[in-house]
């Protein structure tokens, strides 16, 4: 089994293996020159990430600076927006549904090292996919670790470091995030 083959599976695997190494430095330019497309260049900024992400829905946008490891582990769906410097870790795959909202700062870490010294000093790393669902508000400087699913209709406050799963229709928040209430028609403005 490859190294690729591993990390797809959820194995321990060696970050540093060639194959790999080499689609995360194509990943890298395709982002860097994302990153230096002018701003308001929108037809050469979405051929860029036609070109980097496994799929890309109607009408989604990530604001400059944006970085991933690899690219073609991510799928968005529609009308999905991406403030300013979102990081993508995407060892394993990210799936973000429509009508989802990040705000600045954020990252999307399916990537995970073994805590056992011993393993985690000779390179092996592991993956675990993340799930967003459907009309999720993401805050800012939020992070998402390894194997979460956040459930739809949800927000999760600015600044949440979220370990475990997210239900659906919840606002959730803190370090670790905790689903503080449900979401419920007194919320509407």
């Amino acid at each position: 089994m490859t190294e690729k083959e591993k990390q797809q599976a959820g194995e321990l695997y060696n970050g540093n293996d060639k194959e790999l190494t080499t689609e995360r430095v194509n990943a890298k330019k395709l982002c860097a020159e994302y990153n230096a497309i002018t701003y308001n260049d929108y037809q050469k900024k979405e051929r860029v990430l036609d070109r980097l992400l496994a799929l890309r829905g109607e009408n989604s946008w990530i604001e400059a600076n944006f970085f991933c490891d690899y690219g073609y582990n991510i799928i968005i769906g529609d009308n999905f927006y991406a403030n300013h410097n979102l990081v993508i870790l995407d060892c394993a795959e990210v799936i973000i549904g429509d009508n989802v909202f990040v705000g600045p700062n954020c990252g999307f870490y399916t990537a995970g090292h073994p805590l056992d010294a011993e393993q985690r000093n000779s390179g092996l790393e592991f993956a675990k996919p993340i799930k967003i669902g459907n009309n999720v508000w993401i805050g800012g400087s939020v992070c998402i670790m390894p194997g979460v699913t956040i459930g739809d209709n949800t927000v999760i406050g600015g600044g949440s470091v979220v370990t475990e799963d997210i239900p659906s229709g919840v606002v959730a928040a803190g370090n670790p995030c905790k689903v503080i209430r449900p979401i419920t028609e007194k919320d509407k403005m």
